[in-house]
């Protein structure tokens, strides 16, 4: 393909993935009012455990300050959902325009690669999300009996929604991993032999990419991403067999 077949290429995939994302936006309006009850509960649960804690007599509520602020949470709640709704079709859509330059045997791995991308993220959102509730007691309770939190909702939602990327896209990591080794890239025998400087380096990820400096949110993806490194090893030396 010349430079300009590569361009067209690009374009529409680009138009692709982008009507995806406008129809998944539709399915993500109307899962805004249980996506916000979702992500509320771990803040509602440590109200409930801390009662001495809460900012209003009654109920579980979050504050905004600006006029355009509910507006503005409402759309980034939804881009968020059409985000996740979207993903396979995002996914798929980088694998095909690879695959012209991959070889036969190559391609033959896009899609369990694709569906295997979009269990992962998945799953390290879900794991973000069963960590919230241990890293906001710490959080909040970390200021002791002197203070009261009263958060925002734009403050608190980017935490919930940023850590649930984070931990998304740590677990796309052993995924990459093996994409690399059975396109030949990155050979099993590199994945061992730096192994240490690799955990090294999942510990700096893992303490940079959690938007809470506390100890239970690292941990949570530090200790995942081990592990997943190691698998990433397993299953890319059965692949090069």
């Amino acid at each position: 393909m010349t430079l300009i077949e590569h361009l067209r290429e690009l374009r529409h995939r680009m138009i692709v993935s982008l009507w995806a994302l406008v129809g998944a936006s539709v399915f993500a309006f109307f899962l805004y009012r249980p996506a916000m009850r979702l992500m509320l509960n771990p803040y509602c649960g440590y109200l409930a455990d801390h009662p001495d804690r809460a900012p209003f007599e009654t109920g579980c509520k979050l504050v905004f300050l600006g006029a355009v602020d509910g507006f503005l949470i409402t759309m980034k709640v939804i881009v968020f959902l059409a985000l996740v709704i979207a993903l396979p079709v995002l996914l798929y859509q980088l694998w095909a325009f690879i695959v012209p330059g991959l070889t036969d045997r190559e391609r033959r791995w896009a899609i369990p690669f694709v569906a295997l991308s979009v269990v992962m993220f998945l799953f390290g959102a879900i794991i973000a999300y069963l960590v919230l509730p241990p890293s906001l007691t710490f959080l909040l309770g970390a200021g002791g009996d002197f203070v009261s939190p009263l958060l925002t909702v734009d403050r608190y939602l980017g935490f919930v929604i940023f850590m649930m990327l984070a931990f998304g896209l740590g677990f796309e990591i052993p995924t990459l991993l093996i994409a690399l080794s059975a396109a030949g890239v990155l050979p099993v025998a590199m994945l061992r032999k730096y192994r240490r400087y690799a955990i090294l380096a999942l510990a700096i990820f893992a303490a940079v990419i959690t938007p809470g400096t506390d100890p239970v949110s690292m941990l949570a993806l530090f200790v995942p991403l081990v592990i997943l490194y190691e698998a990433a090893i397993i299953v890319a030396r059965s692949i090069g067999r």
